[in-house]
């Protein structure tokens, strides 16, 4: 019997023959942890070992700074130190502290993580890097320690839909559009505890952050991996950073043709039309034509579903259609993924236009994807994002977001109510 790509991956990571149900102890690739939840991960380390306890392999170890980058209070600040000063103590070297930006894209950007790891960390949307191949996954603090000591983790073989994507994308239209899509369609248990395996000409010629953005929100379909097979420039970009063994390990994890899948799915994205996320939930998913003229305080772009250089170009070409004017009661945030975007961005001379037009351009971080950083909505106020949840209160209390693409959310940034970007762009 064929195997899927997770279970190729868990079997290589187990040393076992694996099927959908077994549960495995595998060797970890790397294991990662931010500056929240990062902390008690140092100090349970330290209570459990008593002290006196190495980590299994210091060169498989990361910490990266991204939720409140730079930190804004001195318990944040404390909280920083203490990893740092945890990794300094223990010999890691794969600290990207608060200049660096989103945890998963730094490690990406700069070849930590490869296709086939297996890669774990303390934020619940690891699982994005399935768009390079990786199986990552958010996990508890205990589960992190537990880690540090065995170089382990055991883990529960999931089943795996199939899922194939055809059809063109119209103006105004694009990848998140069609993730908003997925997340409606299948809603919030659609994917509960299964791999997903991307396929079909939409998928075949996406762009490695058009991957990104549809891994992104497995989570919010309560998926534990989506995974996509690197091909074309998304692979010669994945070897750049990670070096030619890259290709090897992209061939060992393709799935075999007599593979066996939970379900197989099939879309075609000709028809699709500019969605969002309406409060209180991402799989609450309504047309923008549904919900257009609703007045908007703030619009964010950004976080580690849409801010690749990509995304912000989405953005900007919108803001370039509109002569480079927002509507001035209509606050609008842009944050750049990495510094690597942010350099893009300047180099394409992005930031001098968006600043001139009253955008608040930021350093690289997660941003708007909580309360707990500069931005936060104030109650009552209506807010868009890029971010993938918009649960009651995650960015205020009392506010409410909508969710959306970069070029939906520019498009309601420039008329100050939610916009269909094709009234723009034309």
């Amino acid at each position: 019997m064929g195997k899927t790509t997770i279970e190729k991956i868990i079997s290589r990571a187990s040393g076992k023959d694996v099927k959908p149900g077994d549960r495995v102890w595998c060797d970890i690739d790397i294991s990662s942890a931010r500056d929240f939840a990062g902390p008690n991960c140092c100090l349970q380390f330290e209570e459990v070992t008593e002290g006196r306890g190495k980590v299994w392999d210091p060169d498989k170890i990361a910490f990266t700074f991204d939720l409140q980058a730079p930190s804004h209070t001195e318990k944040v600040s404390n909280n920083q130190k203490i990893i740092r000063e945890f990794a300094k103590q223990q010999g890691i070297e794969k600290v990207f502290d608060i200049n660096w930006g989103i945890g998963q894209h730094v490690m990406l950007e700069n070849g930590v993580v490869k296709p086939g790891h297996v890669v774990l960390g303390t934020d619940s949307h690891m699982n994005l890097l399935g768009g390079a191949g990786i199986f990552a996954t958010g996990v508890g603090n205990t589960d992190i320690v537990a880690s540090w000591i065995l170089g382990k983790l055991w883990f529960r073989v999931p089943e795996t839909d199939r899922i194939t994507v055809t059809g063109e994308f119209q103006t105004g239209v694009c990848m998140r559009d069609f993730l908003t899509f997925l997340v409606g369609n299948l809603k919030a248990d659609g994917l509960l505890y299964k791999a997903a395996e991307f396929y079909g000409p939409v998928i075949e010629r996406s762009s490695l952050a058009e991957r990104i953005t549809l891994c992104s929100m497995i989570t919010e379909m309560s998926g534990k991996i989506g995974l996509i097979q690197p091909n074309g420039e998304v692979l010669q970009w994945l070897v750049e950073r990670g070096g030619e063994d890259v290709r090897e390990s992209v061939e060992f994890m393709k799935a075999d043709k007599d593979a066996i899948y939970c379900e197989d799915l099939h879309f075609d994205v000709s028809d699709l039309e500019p969605l969002v996320s309406a409060p209180h939930a991402p799989d609450n998913v309504k047309k923008v034509s549904e919900v257009a003229g609703t007045k908007l305080d703030q619009v964010h772009i950004g976080s580690c579903t849409n801010g690749r250089f990509e995304d912000i170009t989405a953005a900007f070409n919108v803001l370039k259609a509109a002569d480079f004017k927002i509507n001035p009661m209509t606050r609008c945030i842009i944050t750049p993924a990495t510094r690597e975007v942010m350099s893009q961005c300047a180099k394409a001379g992005y930031i001098e236009k968006f600043i001139d037009a009253g955008i608040v351009f930021t350093n690289p971080t997660c941003s708007l994807c909580t309360a707990q950083h500069y931005g936060a909505l104030p109650s009552d106020d209506v807010g868009m994002s890029t971010t993938n949840r918009n649960f009651l209160g995650k960015v205020g209390k009392g506010s409410s977001t909508f969710l959306a693409s970069p070029m939906t959310a520019m498009a309601s940034a420039v008329r100050g109510m939610i916009t269909d970007p094709r009234d723009i762009l034309g």
